[in-house]
C-alpha cells in the first residue's frame, strides 16, 4: 500500500482535485504538471509573494525559466520555505538578475571546446555528449542556464548523429559523457538507441549517465528504465543530491532499482550558500549516499554563471567540509572537492594540506587528528628509463595493444622521453618583448 505526505496529497488535490493520488506515481502525469509559473507555485504551495517580490520574480522567470516537479515541490518546508534548501534550489530568487563583471554564460567553454555538434571535448580521452536541452525541474544553481529549456535547440536525431560521427573517428574517445539537460527525459527507445550506437563504437570502453532524475523525479526510474540501462555492462550513472532532505522512499527506491539492475552510482553534489555549506549537512549527505550504494564523486565549488552569485562560497568553506570529513567518516564515502577552472580548464581538485614538508630522505605527513609523522624514503631507488614504447617493454608492466599518445601538460615535463623543460603560457609580455627583438 503506497504512503504519502501530507505535503504530496495537498499538492495533487490543489493540481487535479479529481486525481485521487492514483497519478503521483506517473511520471508522465509528474511532467505534464511541471510547476511553471509564479502563481502556480503560491496556489501549490500555499504561500504568497508581496506584489513587489512577485513582480521581480516574473522578471527573473522571463529570462530563467521556471519548471519544478510537483513530487520536489512537495519536499518544500512550508513551515519555513524561504530558508529552505529544495525552495532555494528549484525557485526563482531575485538575486540572479545580478550579474557580475566575472560571471558568463559559458564559464567552462564548453562552445569553444565542440569540434561537433553535441560534442564537447576537453580531456584527452573522452567526451561530453549533450542529447537533450530539456530537465524536469529547472535547477537555479545550472551551468548551463544558457541552454536549459531552450526548446528552438533539442538536438534532433540527425544532430544526433553528427556527435556519434564525431565519436566514431575519434579513437583517442574511450569514454563518453551522456548529459543534457537530462538524458532521462528522452523516451526508453531513443535512450537505447543512443547506448546501441556508442556501444558499436570498439573504442568506447566506458558510457557514463549524468541525471538528476532520482532527486527531482524519481518515479521516472522504472523496473524497465532500470533494466535497459543494466543490461549495459560498461554504464556508469551519476546523480546529483545536494541536501539529505533529498533521499526520500522515493528516490531511495529509484536507487535501489537501478543498483539491483546492476547499474554503479556516483553523485556529484555542488556546493552552495545556504543549501549545503556546512559540514553537518554535508557528513549526514555523504552518509545517507552510501547507505543507499551510491559513491560520493564529486563536491563542485559552485560555476561562473550569470546570476549565480548568491549561491557561491568561498573556496576555504569546501575546504573546511573535506577537512571534517577525511579521518571522520568513511574514505569511499569523502567526494573529491573540484574546481571547474573557468575559460575550459577542466577539474582541479582542491583539498587541505596534508603534506607539512619533505626532505631528501623523509616526507612529514598530517592526519586528520593533527597527528604529525614522518614517513621514511627508500635509501636506493633506481627509476627505470620509459621511452614511452610498450610494444618493446620487458618489464612486467608491460601493456600490449595499446596505443599510447603523447603527454601533454605537466606529464609532459615528467616524462623521460621527452626534453620539454618549461610550459610557457601564450602571448606573454616576455614573449611578445622576444618576438619584437627578433
Amino acid at each position: 500500500m503506497s504512503i504519502y505526505t501530507p505535503n504530496q496529497k495537498s499538492i495533487a488535490e490543489s493540481i487535479q482535485p479529481d486525481s485521487g493520488m492514483q497519478d503521483w506515481k506517473n511520471w508522465h502525469w509528474q511532467l505534464r504538471k511541471t510547476i511553471k509559473d509564479i502563481k502556480t507555485f503560491e496556489d501549490v504551495l500555499g504561500i504568497s509573494f508581496t506584489p513587489e517580490e512577485r513582480k521581480r520574480l516574473e522578471m527573473t522567470a522571463e529570462k530563467f525559466p521556471i519548471a519544478v516537479t510537483p513530487y520536489y515541490a512537495s519536499l518544500i518546508d512550508r513551515e519555513n520555505w524561504r530558508d529552505d534548501p529544495v525552495f532555494r534550489q528549484a525557485f526563482p530568487s531575485v538575486n540572479e538578475l545580478v550579474t557580475e563583471s566575472w560571471e558568463m554564460s559559458d564559464p567552462l567553454s564548453e562552445d569553444e571546446d565542440s569540434p561537433a555538434e553535441c560534442i564537447t571535448h576537453r580531456y584527452p580521452d573522452r567526451v561530453l555528449f549533450h542529447v537533450s536541452n530539456m530537465c524536469a525541474m529547472y535547477c537555479r544553481h545550472c551551468t548551463r542556464k544558457r541552454k536549459v529549456g531552450d526548446r528552438d535547440f533539442i538536438p534532433g536525431r540527425d544532430t544526433l548523429e553528427k556527435g556519434l560521427a564525431y565519436i566514431r573517428k575519434t579513437p583517442e574517445v574511450r569514454d563518453v559523457l551522456i548529459s543534457g539537460g537530462d538524458p532521462l527525459m528522452l523516451t526508453d527507445s531513443a535512450i537505447e538507441w543512443i547506448l546501441d550506437e556508442l556501444s558499436a563504437i570498439e573504442h568506447v570502453e566506458v558510457i557514463r549517465i549524468g541525471t538528476r532524475m532520482p532527486v527531482v523525479l524519481p518515479y521516472r526510474v522504472t523496473e524497465e528504465l532500470a533494466a535497459l540501462l543494466g543490461s549495459y555492462p560498461n554504464l556508469w550513472l551519476n546523480t546529483h543530491f545536494n541536501h539529505p532532505r533529498e533521499i526520500t522512499d522515493s528516490s531511495a527506491a529509484a536507487l535501489r532499482r537501478l543498483s539491483s539492475a546492476g547499474v554503479p552510482l556516483g553523485n556529484q553534489s555542488v556546493l552552495l550558500a545556504g543549501v549545503n555549506d556546512c559540514p553537518y549537512i554535508m557528513k549526514k549527505l555523504v552518509q545517507k549516499l552510501v547507505s543507499h550504494r551510491v559513491r560520493p564523486y564529486y563536491l563542485y565549488q559552485c560555476d561562473l554563471s550569470e546570476g549565480l552569485s548568491h549561491f557561491r562560497t568561498p573556496v576555504s568553506k569546501g575546504i573546511e567540509i573535506i577537512e571534517s570529513l577525511r579521518g571522520h567518516t568513511s574514505g569511499f564515502s569523502v567526494p573529491v572537492y573540484v574546481i571547474d577552472a573557468p575559460g575550459g580548464g577542466g577539474k582541479i581538485p582542491v583539498s587541505p594540506n596534508y603534506l607539512v614538508s619533505w626532505s631528501t630522505n623523509k616526507v612529514i605527513l598530517r592526519n586528520y587528528e593533527g597527528v604529525i609523522c614522518s614517513y621514511k624514503e627508500p635509501d636506493s631507488y633506481e627509476p627505470v628509463f620509459c621511452d614511452r614504447n610498450c610494444d618493446t617493454c620487458s618489464l612486467v608492466l608491460n601493456v600490449t595493444g595499446e596505443e599510447n599518445p603523447a603527454a601533454i601538460g605537466i606529464e609532459r615535463l615528467m616524462a623521460d622521453y621527452d626534453d620539454k623543460i618549461t610550459l610557457i603560457p601564450e602571448d606573454t609580455e616576455r614573449l611578445r618583448r622576444r618576438n619584437d627583438d627578433g
